[in-house]
C-alpha cells in the first residue's frame, strides 16, 4: 500500500502570476471554468528549464489567447500559498501542496478583441476588467495573502 504523503513533505509548485493592466489601468480578471465565483489574474507553471518571463507570455497566449503586452514590473522574490487540506491530491496530481510564485506585471497591448478565452484547453468563462484595489474581494479565500502582496507590489504601476 501507498503511504500518502503529508503536506508538509510535498513541495511547491513553480509558477507565473500575471498582473495584466490596460491603458485605463485596470486589471484583467476571469472566473474560473472549474469554480464558479472564483476569479482569478492568469497563472501557470514553469516548464522545466524555462524562463519565468517566458512562461508568463506562453500562459498569457494559454490562457486569454494573446501576448500583446509589455514588461512594467517582477513581483519581489517567490510568493507562496498552500491549497486547503481538502484539495491535496486532487490537483496537480497529487505532486504539490500549493504553489510558489513570480507574479508580473505586464501593459496589455492590444484591444479588448484580441483577448479570447475560448482556447485549446479554455480555464475561463468569462472575463472582466477591474480595479486593482478590488482584486483580493474576488479571489478565493487560500490565495488572498498572494494577492494582498501583489496589490501593495504593483499598485504604483496601475
Amino acid at each position: 500500500m501507498i503511504e500518502k504523503k503529508k503536506k508538509k513533505d510535498l513541495p511547491y509548485r513553480p509558477c507565473v502570476g500575471i498582473c495584466l493592466i490596460n491603458k485605463a489601468g485596470k486589471v484583467f480578471v476571469a472566473e474560473r471554468l472549474d469554480t464558479p465565483d472564483a476569479w482569478q489574474m492568469p497563472q501557470g507553471g514553469i516548464d522545466k528549464g524555462e524562463a519565468p518571463e517566458v512562461a508568463a507570455l506562453r500562459e498569457l497566449e494559454e490562457e486569454i489567447g494573446t501576448r500583446k503586452a509589455s514588461l512594467l514590473g517582477q513581483s519581489k522574490g517567490w510568493l507562496k500559498y498552500d491549497l486547503p487540506d481538502e484539495l491535496i491530491g486532487k490537483v496537480w496530481k497529487g505532486k504539490y501542496r500549493g504553489q510558489k510564485q513570480i507574479w508580473f506585471a505586464f501593459r496589455f497591448e492590444g484591444s479588448d478583441d484580441d483577448i479570447n478565452i475560448e482556447t485549446v484547453h479554455p480555464e475561463f468563462g468569462r472575463w472582466q476588467w477591474v480595479d486593482l484595489d478590488r482584486i483580493v474581494d474576488l479571489i478565493v479565500p487560500f490565495k488572498r495573502d498572494i494577492y494582498r502582496e501583489i496589490v501593495d507590489q504593483f499598485k504604483t504601476l496601475v
